[in-house]
């Protein structure tokens, strides 16, 4: 209840309270750059600068797509970041830069100016190749449409991230993972030969397989029914918990996006109302 004001006025508070929150893009009280990074903090680990790095700084990242009358400003001037271990829910708009967002920080997009600095490293500094590699090491990615190898079994699948990354035991690794999201007994089945949710389970141990710092999904739940879409949520969830990934998460789902530590608003290439989180310490 609202406390110090007529009786009259309470309900217009709390309606415009309301109106105001719905427009911030939240967070928690005082949620770090990195998770447990205030828990010890000695005179020699005050001057690690490391130890408060954000996992994701972007700083004036503009990105434009097309030539000439047809060329569109997607991102505009996009100042963002993301603590380590913290989990984002990014909403909006269809068409207001969500994705192509997601892909500027999976290092899938070029932007045309800006910084952009994820797990310590600069991507706008990087060849093609290097950012390959980067991928391999750091990012792991859940999109709306499975993108599964159609002529490699489920345990195949898992495996590629993890024999490219040097991984000597790919197809233990590779079991382990599968098991995890409820697929041992599916191992040598084929994408076409899975359901939509089970294709949707592969691809997340997949993208977890190889313990990426940043892990990212759009739309996860998109192609899938309400009841599937919440066990790949859960599983999705526990995976960013368990290893402590930093999660960023694209939805039109507000429910879904509720379940993040912060929820990043987009709107025609703008992130709305976005204060940039105190450092801790």
């Amino acid at each position: 209840m609202i406390g110090g004001g007529a009786a009259g006025a309470a309900p217009h508070n709390a309606q415009q309270s309301n109106a105001m929150a719905a427009k911030r893009w939240t967070m928690p009280g005082a949620f770090p750059y990195e998770q447990g990074a205030t828990a010890e903090r000695t005179p020699d680990s005050m001057n690690d600068s490391s130890i408060a790095a954000p996992a994701i700084a972007l700083s004036g990242v503009n990105l434009s797509l097309g030539r000439g009358a047809a060329r569109v400003h997607i991102l505009k001037d996009i100042d963002l970041h993301i603590g380590r271990g913290e989990a984002i829910g990014m909403v909006g708009p269809s068409g207001s830069g969500k994705t192509t967002l997601l892909m500027v920080l999976a290092g899938l997009e070029r932007a045309d100016s800006g910084s952009i600095v994820v797990a310590g490293a600069d991507l706008r500094a990087l060849d093609e190749d290097a950012l390959a590699r980067f991928r391999g090491r750091n990012v792991g990615i859940v999109f709306q449409s499975f993108h599964l190898i159609p002529t490699m079994t489920a345990l195949e699948n898992v495996a590629v991230p993890l024999e490219l990354a040097g991984e000597a035991d790919a197809a233990g690794r590779a079991r382990e993972e599968l098991a995890k999201v409820g697929l041992a007994e599916r191992l040598y089945h084929y994408p076409a030969q899975l359901s939509g949710g089970e294709q949707q389970r592969v691809a997340l141990a997949r993208a977890l397989a190889p313990n990426p710092t940043i892990l990212v999904a759009d739309e996860p739940t998109g192609n899938l029914d309400e009841a599937t879409g919440r066990q790949v949520i859960d599983l999705l969830f526990a995976g960013h918990v368990e290893r402590g990934t930093t999660l960023i998460l694209v939805t039109h789902d507000s429910a879904l996006a509720q379940r993040c530590d912060r929820i990043l608003r987009l709107r025609s290439g703008h992130i709305e109302d976005a204060p940039m989180p105190a450092q801790a310490g």
